[in-house]
């Protein structure tokens, strides 16, 4: 690129932040902060380093007084990011087309033990015991990307009740100690209580839950539309009169399921794959989580996923989209990929793990930031906004 398109581009991208951030930023009344904002969203978006005010302000070649200012920002105002996140929702739907809302567990390293959150917990994946925050996060999955809208940061048992320990880290006293399921229901309800955000299915990985059922359960109270993977020894209910307590995994054997559907997938290689689905044929309805007897409201679909190589394990799905052909229903999964997509991005490119303060509103502030500049960087042409593309720093600080 030539200097003059330079800063032709570092010049649109200014416009199109300024517009992006008067939006999504608008609940923010003091201009102060609003300038604080602008600033710590640029850093995220140049910075090349960990993403801490100090190297953010380094790397806008802002004066050295800027970290301070970007650090009291985040860790000190007291600014709502409830209401930024609700914006940011809206913004993400009203540009794209949303198929899904989806959720995945984002793991935090940390030293020591005063970052708010944080606890030594055993890593599924390594077999190794860490110390760490642990934080769930909603997405609303669109044709190319998973954008991050909210977040819920899990406190363990001694979180909930250390009271000084709550004191130092500034955590309301609303917020308690509770399994990743009840963050996962909190997250639903806010995004019912939203009648303007879009009413896709819930596409959720409940395989690892502790608590799959009372997920479930939660999901059927709020009425919400779900394709939920579940483990092979997820409890349901058969028949009407006396119904049948059963697991998916014996559900989907024998003269329970049908002969298979078969569905073509192309591979990463471009190759056409045939994948064969089970459906059970009837409906099944699911336990309540206060009783343990089913729901007989509401009845749900299973349907049973067996890798054409024959290598893994089959896999299961508890869905509500009984009037929707097995295509349909197995669409929205592409989600699961797409989402651990956008999560690697968030920690590699917009700073999703580079918190260092020990407040729960400041990590909660640094998230929300990092959700607005993936958003940013990533949302489609729409009302008020426009294709985003990299600007190195150099020329946007020319074009300020």
């Amino acid at each position: 690129m030539s200097s003059g398109e330079i800063r032709a581009a570092a010049a649109g991208e200014e416009a199109r932040m300024q517009t992006f951030l008067e939006e999504i930023f608008s609940p923010l009344h003091r201009a102060e902060q609003r300038r604080w904002a602008r600033a710590y969203l640029r850093g995220l978006l140049h910075g090349t380093c960990r993403k801490t005010p100090r190297r953010m302000a380094r790397a806008e070649a802002l004066p050295p007084a800027a970290a301070q200012g970007l650090h009291q920002f985040i860790n000190a105002s007291p600014w709502d990011w409830a209401p930024v996140r609700g914006r940011l929702a809206l913004r993400v739907a009203a540009s794209t087309t949303p198929y899904a809302w989806t959720v995945a567990e984002l793991i935090i390293p940390k030293r020591g033990e005063h970052s708010v959150g944080v606890h030594r917990r055993l890593d599924a994946g390594t077999g190794l015991t860490v110390n760490c925050q642990r934080a769930v996060g909603l997405f609303l999955a669109t044709g190319a990307h998973c954008f991050p809208v909210d977040w819920s940061l899990v406190l363990n048992d001694a979180w909930g009740r250390d009271r000084q320990r709550r004191l130092r880290a500034r955590i309301p006293e609303s917020e308690t100690a509770r399994p990743v399921g009840g963050h996962v229901l909190d997250l639903a309800a806010d995004v019912v209580a939203q009648p303007r955000l879009p009413a896709v299915p819930w596409v959720l990985d409940l395989t690892r839950c502790d608590d799959a059922s009372g997920v479930l359960a939660g999901l059927v109270r709020q009425r919400l539309d779900i394709v939920c993977e579940v483990d092979p020894g997820q409890i349901v209910f058969t028949g009407d009169s006396f119904p049948t307590v059963i697991t998916v995994g014996e559900l989907m054997e024998g003269r329970y399921a049908r002969q298979p559907q078969v569905i073509t997938r192309q591979a990463a290689d471009g190759t056409i794959k045939a994948i064969p689905i089970h459906a059970y044929a009837g409906t099944v309805r699911l336990p309540r989580r206060s009783t343990g007897r089913d729901d007989s409201s509401v009845s749900y679909r299973i349907l049973k996923l067996r890798a054409p190589d024959g290598r893994r394990a089959a896999r299961y799905w508890i869905t509500s989209l009984t009037d929707r052909s097995v295509e349909e229903v197995i669409a929205p999964v592409r989600s699961r990929a797409a989402v651990r997509t956008a999560v690697t991005a968030l920690q590699k490119d917009f700073g999703a793990l580079d918190f260092e303060g020990r407040s729960f509103p400041g990590w909660h502030h640094h998230m929300t930031m990092a959700s607005a500049a993936y958003a940013f960087r990533n949302l489609p042409a729409g009302p008020g906004l426009a294709p985003v593309a990299p600007v190195p720093a150099a020329a946007a600080m020319a074009a300020s």
